[in-house]
């Protein structure tokens, strides 16, 4: 199970590295999500969506869950979790217009300290 996990743990590595991601995101935040509170998939969710926003040059990304589950793999059950316990860590916010309408995504980054306001 440990080399399951270590290998998962490169793979993604190698994905972040390739999209270019903030160092924060491997370092630091991949440890915590994985590791500590054991969802990778959360991570891979997080990652997903990063890609999408941040690192297609939009604040936010419209998509379905369907389509989550399409472009990692997982299971939709897992997606749900990994988006519900994301949105609870205040690591990406959840827009709808309706009840029924596809969600649309930003992903946060509070590591990130805002640049003072020009006087």
């Amino acid at each position: 199970m440990a080399a399951v996990r270590i290998e998962v743990s490169l793979a993604i590595a190698i994905i972040a590295i390739a999209v270019r991601t903030d160092p924060y995101i491997i370092d630091t935040l991949m440890r915590d999500l994985v590791a500590h509170s054991r969802s990778s998939a959360a991570f891979l969710v997080y990652l997903l969506l990063y890609r999408h926003t941040h690192g297609a040059g939009r604040e936010s990304v419209a998509m379905s869950h369907q389509a989550i589950v399409e472009w990692i793999g997982i299971s939709k059950r897992s997606a749900q979790t990994a988006l519900a316990h994301l949105i609870g860590r205040r690591l990406i916010r959840r827009r709808k217009a309706h009840p029924t309408a596809v969600p649309v995504y930003t992903v946060l980054t509070p590591w990130v300290r805002k640049a003072a306001a020009q006087p």
